[in-house]
């Protein structure tokens, strides 16, 4: 592994966007437990081996690996948000890991994961930056490994939150022979700022 903790910076305009998210009240994606389309997984057995959060945030996915017994690892390019994940890992006396760290820099880690969870990540990325994100994901992805991925669905009305996402466009970022998509299925992120939830899609992604 990298032996400098802060990974590869983000752009200036996102960094200082998601950054300022944590300065007052949680930000939207932060509703202090793990997203139930994600606990589903888990208590279906699906978490294994080394567990990756990316764009973990204050850490709940790590964390619910963690409890499970799992290895597991968050990064997120918010210092703000790891100092919270690691609090939240000390009060709950579970053992993660949380690096400040650039998504689209994993291979820096020189680290292989074979469970990786995405919780609306993969839905803040330009088209140029979703490749890049992609080819990152393989980099630390062995054969058979999974990827996980929580996002807006297309299916989800208005424009305010983050960009909605079709099925199309998810099969073409992982359409080359290096992936399978198992499955894409119809699901709720929860908000903070909204009771009902907002519609998602939750796609289980092979690495071949």
């Amino acid at each position: 592994m990298s032996e400098n903790p802060l990974g590869s910076p983000p752009p200036d305009q996102a960094g200082r966007f998601f950054s300022s998210a944590y300065d007052a009240e949680p930000p939207p994606w932060d509703i202090g437990h793990p997203q139930p389309s994600f606990v589903e997984l888990a208590e279906h057995g699906a978490l294994s081996g080394r567990v990756l959060d990316v764009g973990c945030g204050t850490g709940e996915h790590a964390l619910m690996a963690a409890a499970r017994g799992l290895d597991a690892t968050g990064i997120d390019a918010v210092p703000r948000a790891i100092a919270l994940a690691q609090r939240k890992a000390r009060d709950r006396c579970l053992t993660a890991r949380f690096l400040v760290w650039d998504a689209l820099t994993l291979p820096d880690l020189r680290e292989q994961f074979d469970t990786v969870l995405d919780s609306g990540l993969f839905h803040v990325f330009d088209d140029e930056d979703r490749g890049r994100f992609v080819a990152s994901l393989h980099a630390v992805m062995p054969a058979a490994a999974r990827y996980y991925l929580l996002c807006f669905s297309d299916r989800e009305p208005g424009t305010f939150g983050p960009r909605r996402v079709s099925q199309p466009e998810i099969r073409e970022a992982f359409g080359s022979q290096d992936w399978h998509i198992d499955a894409i299925d119809a699901v709720t992120m929860e908000t903070n700022m909204d009771a009902s939830g907002v519609r998602a899609w939750r796609a289980s992604i092979i690495r071949r």
